[in-house]
């Protein structure tokens, strides 16, 4: 190829460049244009929470983006986090949680149960809601005072701000009566981690991380409450007391995107991915979608 010949390909591909620029930003403006404002923010979502529901919803969020194109979900998660309070003030646009807000809509999508957990080596398998109650108000302080060995009862507590804390509070009627003395994990985790090797230990966490916790072989019990296991079908059908709905809250006025991840959060492809760990909100006496006595704010 001569030099004339090299210049004047050159030229061609730069005018073809330049004018296909000129398309691409004629098409963005069009669309900026024709397309409404409130729809195209709305592509753009935020999920708050600060209990173990994380890896549920990751799964769903994939799944939700996959079906839907163009719709991104940002997911802030931490156990410091207030999801309901994020919600009101703006900062996210859906709260994983278990209670309702008279001012934010609710959609129950899940239950889960709450495990009481001792390490492998005590040889208490079983308790009542009485016997818990005492020891974790601080009114029974021996493991031998509800049938276990001669020992003091150390208590693991969870955070204030998470709602396995208040539910478990609230069903066995020691609201507020947990000692200060007791220990406080923060994560499920941390909280088996606590028990697990410590005979005197005793602590609550999420049923499906506790059942993961026994499958990997880590050295810990779960306790049947009032002469019922812990498990999914118990937790599904009622006869389980401990457990606790999950809940997706959004404002009145929230987006189209939020709105269709709850949808999409009650399909038959979302149950299949909330049942790998929680039990999904159906069974014996519960309606879906319909509002449960134990959500309500306190």
């Amino acid at each position: 190829m001569n030099i004339v010949e090299g210049r004047a390909t050159d030229l061609k591909t730069g005018l073809w460049h330049r004018y296909a620029g000129m398309v691409i930003s004629l098409i963005v403006a069009l669309a900026v244009l024709v397309w409404p404002a409130d729809e195209a923010l709305s592509a753009a979502i935020t999920i708050a929470g600060n209990g173990p529901e994380l890896r549920m919803v990751e799964r769903l969020t994939r799944a939700f983006e996959k079906q839907h194109l163009g719709a991104v979900v940002e997911i802030r998660w931490d156990p410091s986090f207030q999801p309901t309070h994020m919600v009101k003030s703006g900062e996210a646009d859906l709260a994983v949680t278990g209670q309702i807000a008279p001012d934010l809509v609710a959609t129950p999508i899940a239950w889960d149960g709450i495990a009481v957990v001792v390490d492998f080596a005590n040889p208490l398998r079983e308790i009542t809601s009485r016997q818990l109650a005492a020891m974790f108000s601080g009114l029974v302080t021996q493991w031998s005072d509800v049938g276990g060995i001669d020992a003091r009862i150390e208590l693991i507590d969870r955070p204030s701000n998470q709602l396995i804390r208040g539910t478990f509070e609230t069903i066995l009627d020691i609201v507020g009566k947990i000692p200060p003395s007791a220990h406080v994990s923060r994560s499920d985790q941390r909280a088996i981690s606590s028990v697990a090797g410590n005979g005197s230990a005793v602590t609550y966490v999420s049923l499906g991380v506790a059942l993961d916790a026994v499958t990997y072989g880590v050295g810990v019990a779960l306790l049947s409450v009032d002469q019922v296991e812990p498990a999914k079908q118990t937790v599904s059908d009622g006869r389980y007391r401990l457990r606790r709905p999950i809940l997706l809250l959004r404002k009145h006025e929230s987006n189209s995107t939020a709105a269709s991840f709850v949808d999409f959060a009650l399909s038959n492809e979302a149950k299949d991915i909330i049942e790998e760990m929680f039990v999904s909100y159906t069974g014996a006496g519960n309606a879906p979608h319909t509002v449960h006595s134990s959500m309500r704010e306190k």
